[in-house]
């Protein structure tokens, strides 16, 4: 059988990103080979348009947001915590409607980062969102 894998659109060149652009990974293109690929945006699929304001991880990661201790902000002061959330919440779903159990995510995400998220112009640790929520989950992910 094949698997289907979650994408961060992006990754497979959708101008899905905050600034309406792609980063469209030959690496994780190559690795799709196989597979079933369902791409997908959490922000969009939260209702934020693009372009969309910058957005961060206020303090902690994706797990701080997830309970209640963080929040997600753009780059204009707007807490837009609700649209991650509901974006992550709609990624999941469709995971579990299609069975994926891997995702292959853009890494320095607020949503989709999964060991590296921005913060300030630079690299931190962390998971975004997104990240977070299927992690707990059970799916297993590839940052690109």
């Amino acid at each position: 059988m094949t698997k289907t894998v979650i994408v961060s659109a992006c990754l497979m060149g959708l101008k899905t990103r905050y600034d309406g652009g792609d980063a469209l990974s030959a690496e994780a293109l190559k690795e799709l080979q196989g597979a079933i690929p369902f791409p997908v945006c959490p922000e969009e699929l939260g209702g934020l348009p693009t372009p969309r304001p910058r957005a961060e991880i206020d303090h902690g990661d994706g797990t701080d947001v997830l309970n209640g201790s963080s929040r997600v902000v753009d780059e204009k002061g707007r807490d837009c915590t609700a649209a991650f959330l509901s974006g992550a919440e709609a990624v999941l779903e469709i995971a579990r409607l299609t069975g994926a159990r891997a995702a292959f995510l853009k890494e320095k995400s607020p949503s989709c980062g999964v060991a590296l998220i921005s913060k300030k112009g630079a690299q931190e640790p962390g998971m975004g969102v997104t990240a977070a929520l299927l992690k707990k989950d059970g799916v297993e992910m590839k940052g690109f």
